[in-house]
């Protein structure tokens, strides 16, 4: 399942160079090619899924086993002593290319990016009876 207008897609079938971390069948972790810091790290799966929710079961296991393995070694190989590891899921979310991938970021003191609250300018306040009945609501999704 490929999507051919994809530069992820075309990414993992080979048809355009990339520096591939590691490797499984089904997902890889290379590096950015636009990178936010100095290791920036993507895990991507091998097929086309525009949403993490849009993915089966073997390839979301595969790419976050990638993510789990490389991500102390993005950190170590960067010398940095954390990383910040995302997903944008959906164009309103600020994923700019619509095949699902996690990025890996080193982080360190003083490199100017924040914690994701520093993300949202305008932040819900909501009562515990407003959470509850969210709750639910998700819960009840679930099934």
């Amino acid at each position: 399942m490929q999507d051919p207008n994809c530069i992820f897609c075309k990414i993992a079938a080979g048809s355009i160079p990339s520096r591939i971390i590691m490797q499984n069948e089904r997902a890889m972790a290379l590096l950015d090619a636009f990178p936010l810091a100095t290791g920036h790290t993507l895990v991507i799966p091998k097929s086309h899924y525009a949403r993490l929710q849009d993915m089966n079961r073997e390839d979301a296991l595969a790419v976050f086993e990638i993510a789990w393995k490389v991500a102390g070694a993005v950190e170590s190989g960067s010398q940095a002593s954390a990383s910040t590891i995302a997903i944008h899921n959906g164009r309103e979310a600020g994923q700019e290319v619509p095949h699902v991938h996690i990025h890996i970021v080193p982080r360190k003191s003083g490199d100017g990016a924040g914690p994701i609250h520093s993300m949202f300018r305008s932040k819900p306040k909501l009562s515990a009876q407003a959470m509850d009945s969210l709750r639910e609501e998700i819960t009840r999704s679930l099934s």
